[in-house]
């Protein structure tokens, strides 16, 4: 990446769209780091912090973790070494008081975002995707039952741990994440539409072609910087 200046890309999209599969996607071959909000939180629950623990009972019922304490880990994570270049973020800001937080946080180090792709998926597709996740109890590895099968049903190809679906990707769950996505986050592509900074990404494509997509209309970005 040719690029002198930190640069700041903000993925936006319902949950299931692919924003973080995209993201770790393109990390390395952008050498910007990932930052999710998600990441954050398990980070800090498995290490027993306060603020893990506070996410997590929000988590669990498909709900937002309170704008103040998501704002508090982002800071954190982006002040270390590896964001000096910028950074993908992946699922934050998800209400329009973070997306304000946000300007100021970089506007005090001289840096705005550079552009905000937006993934776009339908709803059926998306409670699809969701429901369907099986992850390993053991080792973490991620499976679907419809798209990415185990070998074995109920158990990971990888180590042979429990296959369980987590809390926040049971049906009942899965359509408040969504209720609460186009209440609460969909603001967001207005917000920066305003700003001249979305761009559209149909998500339902293979996730390859979804990937040269967004490299498409991210260079241009970078090329600015």
């Amino acid at each position: 990446m040719a690029s002198t200046h930190p640069v700041y890309l903000l993925f936006i999209g319902p949950p299931g769209a692919g924003k973080g599969t995209q993201a770790a996607m393109l990390e390395k071959e952008l050498g910007l780091k990932q930052v999710s909000s998600g990441d954050l939180f398990r980070e800090n629950l498995k290490n027993q912090t306060e603020l893990g623990v506070l996410a997590k009972s929000y988590m669990d019922r498909g709900e937002l973790v309170p704008d103040a304490l998501t704002i508090r880990m982002v800071q954190d994570r982006m002040q270390r070494p590896d964001c000096a270049r910028g950074a993908i973020l992946d699922g934050f800001p998800r209400t329009l008081q973070q997306a304000s937080a946000l300007d100021a946080m970089l506007a005090a180090q001289g840096s705005q975002i550079s552009l905000a792709p937006v993934l776009t998926v339908d709803d059926d597709e998306l409670i699809a995707r969701l429901t369907g996740r099986r992850v390993c109890r053991n080792c973490g590895a991620t499976y679907h039952v419809q798209f990415n099968p185990p070998r074995s049903e109920g158990v990971c190809d990888a180590c042979g741990g429990e296959l369980y679906q987590r809390s926040d990707d049971s049906p009942e769950t899965v359509h408040n994440r969504l209720y609460v996505y186009y209440k609460q986050t969909s603001p967001l592509i207005g917000y920066y539409y305003a700003h001249g900074l979305t761009t559209f990404i149909d998500g339902s494509q293979a996730i390859e072609v979804v990937r040269q997509a967004l490299l498409d209309a991210i260079q241009p970005a970078l090329a600015v910087q």
